[in-house]
């Protein structure tokens, strides 16, 4: 029910339906192509129950979720009436952003869909290497070889699927582009080419190669043939369309791809695998310190998928990559800050994030731990960093490897090479342990680990309307210019329509429309009052647009009021709101300027430990 919900609030407050131009998701975020970004609110996004925070780069909207991504997807893609096999982003001819951004979604729309079995496989595959070195389990054995079989399926017929992801990018026919794939894996040409053996294509020689686990190969075939689908979907009658369009197709691409395509995919391939592994030989330990301290940053940016292509094809064309490793001290680093907060806190709720922190890091998943731990205060991000870096230049030095892809966490260091599992390891807990010393140590600022409510940032509560703050001690009303229902504000409306200041639920609705209570799901208890005296009215010039017990979200329509009429009838036209449980906070803090009706109008500042025994302390005295 909470996904659901928040799917729900998700959907409202990026624009509904019609904004969403593409949707999916990846290990920890939801990401939009929205088609303008405009018309989000990004403020209110974040402030909603369940999202950590909202990142805006490579022309995605994204959404950071955390491990619950997957159920608020299937939550909003139902709610949405999306197909969740619909179109996907299209690097080629779409005009979002620039060529950098389009290559990085499409990259990352490529991997996503797979990336955890792709993980999964690897990780298999490390474990596997390790019962054989350990003499655990004789390769010769059936056990052995089944699990291995199903370690290395996935990279052994990547082009497979590769072909299926890549389709869905470029809108062309992803059976048509998947047999593409399973031609260039196809049993007899690998043996051809593991023979050596010249073929010809209608006296065209075909290069010998083999393209089982490759990446850029089948890439390109893919992108050429969106180019070639559409020609031929103009050539063909609708009548015979579905038909010989794929028939031409296959006709065209199979021997264009492995005459000329794929043998300039496996040239590029070969090429990034020569530079990448050129500049690691030059400075291993400066690529390590690089990698190790900046990785996470490219996290952030959303940059980091375009290590993934150059990681796999590393192990394509040379059976091993130096990259994976470096990363993991990355990881492990933010994994390590998050102990050290976990420490040194006493803040229950900055403890719990950073204790699921440290657990979610271990097994390569960091941005629950940066969006809501480390970054969030700052220095233990910088710490991580810079433990990174030694961890990096430790690995790097050290010349670790690994022969199959896995994310970098605690679970792929079995498929580090020979003696690279001990440097490796030692790397790793050099950044973890580094930073989690050095973050318990002088990271967390002193406020947050004795008190433990700075961490709590002030919430902000947003304009029911657009209009004119007044003083809440200015309103022609005893009662409230008093403030002995709680502190507040007032306002002299604009307009006619009253919007939820925060999200929460209606715990009072009286039935002339003039008062509506809101209980935020940040606790915040709201009285909204419409005009003085207004109850008088009976409910004339008032339309309400909830019902008690509703969850609202912020900006929701909750009330239409003719306030025209409500002047014309001599009555005072204020709105009022109050935070009736104001000594529940530290502080309730208004605005003071005009504010339109999405714009905070007053910030709650959550009480501190320390500030709440300073209170009770002096009311004994």
């Amino acid at each position: 029910m909470e996904q659901q919900q928040l799917a729900q609030d998700i959907l409202t407050n990026i624009g509904g339906r019609q904004n969403i131009e593409e949707v999916w998701h990846c290990a920890t975020r939801l990401r939009f192509y929205l088609k303008n970004p405009g018309q989000a609110h990004t403020k209110r996004v974040e402030q909603l129950k369940g999202v950590i925070t909202v990142v805006q780069s490579a022309g995605q909207y994204q959404i950071v979720i955390g491990n619950n991504v997957a159920g608020v997807y299937e939550a909003l893609i139902q709610t949405a009436g999306i197909n969740p096999d619909g179109t996907a982003h299209d690097m080629g001819k779409s005009a979002r952003g620039n060529l950098l951004n389009r290559f990085i979604g499409f990259i990352s729309g490529v991997f996503t869909p797979f990336l955890g079995a792709l993980a999964g496989a690897g990780i298999l595959k490390g474990l596997l290497t390790l019962a054989s070195a350990m003499y655990w389990l004789p390769p010769q054995s059936g056990t052995y070889q089944i699990l291995f079989a199903a370690s290395d399926a996935l990279f052994y017929f990547l082009p497979i699927f590769l072909a299926f992801t890549a389709a869905k990018q470029f809108h062309v026919s992803q059976f048509v582009a998947v047999t593409l794939g399973a031609t260039l894996v196809y049993p007899s040409l690998v043996a051809a080419a593991g023979k050596g053996t010249k073929l010809y294509f209608l006296g065209i020689p075909v290069i010998s190669a083999t393209y089982t686990s490759t990446v850029i190969p089948i890439l390109l075939a893919v992108w050429v043939l969106s180019y070639l689908e559409p020609v031929l979907n103009r050539l063909f009658p609708e009548a015979v369309r579905t038909i010989f369009t794929p028939l031409f197709s296959l006709i065209i691409m199979a021997p264009l791809t492995l005459i000329v395509v794929g043998p300039v995919g496996s040239a590029i391939g070969n090429g990034l695998a020569i530079g990448v592994m050129a500049v690691y030989n030059f400075a291993p330990f400066l690529a390590g310190a690089v990698l190790g301290a900046f990785w996470q940053v490219f996290v952030i940016f959303g940059v980091h998928w375009t290590f993934t292509p150059l990681i796999m094809n590393n192990v394509a064309k040379m059976g091993y990559d130096p990259l994976m490793p470096i990363l993991a001290a990355a990881v492990l680093s933010q994994g390590g800050a998050a102990l050290g907060v976990f420490l040194r806190t006493k803040d229950k709720k900055m403890k719990a994030l950073a204790g699921s922190g440290v657990i979610t890091s271990l097994f390569g998943i960091t941005e629950p731990t940066i969006y809501g731990v480390t970054l969030k205060l700052k220095r233990p991000f910088y710490l991580a960093v810079a433990s990174g870096a030694v961890g990096g230049a430790v690995i790097g030095l050290g010349g670790v490897r690994t022969s199959a892809f896995a994310m970098p966490s605690l679970l792929a260091i079995p498929g580090y090479q020979g003696q690279g599992i001990l440097i490796g390891s030692l790397g790793i807990a050099v950044a973890f342990f580094g930073a989690a010393i050095l973050t318990y140590l002088v990271g967390v600022p002193k406020q947050t680990a004795e008190a433990g409510g700075e961490v709590n940032e002030d919430i902000p509560v947003f304009s029911p309307v657009a209009g004119t703050l007044i003083p809440l001690n200015r309103v022609n009303d005893e009662v409230f210019a008093t403030e002995v229902m709680g502190q507040g504000v007032a306002l002299t409306p604009a307009a006619d329509t009253i919007q939820a200041p925060v999200s929460g639920t209606i715990t009072a609705l009286y039935p002339t429309g003039h008062a509506i209570g809101i209980t935020s799901d940040r606790g915040i208890e709201i009285l909204l009052h419409v005009g003085i005296n207004t109850v008088q009215l009976n409910g004339q010039f008032f339309q309400l647009r909830v019902q008690q017990n509703d969850h609202v979200y912020v900006g929701q329509t909750l009330l239409q009021v003719d306030f025209a009429q409500i002047k014309a009838a001599g009555y005072d036209p204020t709105v009022m709101l109050v935070v009736t449980n104001t000594d529940h906070f530290a502080a309730v803090t208004p605005a003071t300027q005009t504010v339109a009706a999405d714009q905070p109008i007053l910030m709650v500042t959550p009480k501190t430990e320390s500030a709440a025994v300073a209170r009770s302390a002096t009311a004994e005295e």
